[in-house]
């Protein structure tokens, strides 16, 4: 039987790896190197003086796995009390990877970073490779986890 702590931290380690991984390939194929991304992450809690200093990478770091963190701790929190969830985890993890999608391109970036483009300026190319993060890296492996992890609690 699995603890609700391990199935939380297996869902943030694959999922935020995942996540992180992805960043690190589609930020690379436009000239920018893994180190500038997790600048770009530390950047938006900490400041634009992150974007300068290069030791801020390890908080960029820091910053990618707790928001994971939450990003788990919700799902985990809500399938407990939401069965239906686990009955259905591709389907759940599909919409809870667009619902995450959502929130950080739609809302958390533009009150960070409003001068960034949209999500869709990058055409549909780009949105994809956003969705295919946000849904098949994130919230797949997510409600995966969870639901398999919770079945063995019972």
């Amino acid at each position: 039987m699995k603890s609700l702590t391990r199935i939380w931290l297996e869902g943030v380690i694959v999922a935020g790896t995942l996540d992180l991984l992805s960043a690190f390939v589609f930020s690379g194929m436009k000239g920018a190197s893994p180190m500038s991304v997790l600048q770009f992450v530390a950047s938006g809690p900490l400041g634009d003086r992150a974007l300068q200093d290069p030791s801020f990478a390890i908080a960029g770091v820091l910053v990618h796995y707790g928001i994971m963190a939450c990003m788990v701790a919700f799902y985990l929190f809500a399938a407990q009390r939401l069965p239906v969830l686990n009955s259905k985890p591709l389907l759940s993890g599909i919409l809870y990877g667009f619902a995450l999608w959502g929130l950080m391109y739609w809302v958390v970036r533009p009150l960070r970073w409003p001068d960034l483009p949209m999500p869709t300026a990058g055409g549909v190319v780009g949105v994809a490779k956003q969705l295919f993060s946000h849904l098949i890296l994130v919230g797949i492996p997510i409600a995966w986890i969870t639901a398999r992890g919770l079945r063995s609690r019972r």
